[in-house]
């Protein structure tokens, strides 16, 4: 039986920083959106994020007493105002995937009765000039944790959705 993919939040400044990943990474698109789910839940905390967060997948083994992690979800900075990610902040390592985190102040919500939503996007980027498609997922998360909207895609063209084309743009950047 396969071990568990395990995240353990972490903070920074009073905000998320990001996750610890141990165990396993996700193997499936299905396990990304998942994990997709969870992180966004964390988002729709009051005060969590202050403003749409860009968090990048690093592999690496990370070795402690307490637990033997195969990598980090760092958060690497917003999209706009102070803390700006720059274009070329990708170039040296490319991540394996990025997500995009908006806190419930900047997600309009779906549902009238779920006020406080939080949302995220996942982009999975593949390979497409050698047959490898680009996954993404999508989800909404309301502060009591109620999934009110869920979506994965294969084949995506990152230039249909806001999120993915920003996601693509600080990959290509």
């Amino acid at each position: 039986m396969a071990s568990a993919v395990e995240i353990a939040p972490l903070e920074s400044g009073g905000h998320l920083g990001g996750f610890l990943v141990s165990g396993r990474w996700p193997e499936s698109t299905i396990e990304w959106q998942q994990l997709l789910v969870l992180v966004v839940r964390f988002a729709s905390v009051p005060g969590m994020l202050p403003l749409t967060t860009i968090f990048a997948v690093h592999e690496a083994e990370i070795a402690t007493r307490e637990v033997e992690a195969v990598g980090m979800i760092r958060a690497e900075g917003t999209v706009l105002g102070e803390g700006a990610l720059e274009p070329g902040h990708f170039g040296r390592q490319q991540p394996t995937g990025l997500f995009a985190l908006h806190p419930p102040t900047e997600t309009v919500p779906d549902l009238p009765e779920h006020p406080d939503t939080a949302s995220g996007c996942l982009l999975l980027p593949g390979l497409p000039h050698l047959g490898l498609d680009h996954r993404a997922s999508w989800a909404h998360v309301d502060r009591s944790g109620a999934v009110t909207k869920l979506h994965s895609r294969a084949g995506v063209d990152p230039w249909d959705d806001a999120d993915t084309a920003v996601l693509a743009m600080l990959l290509a950047a």
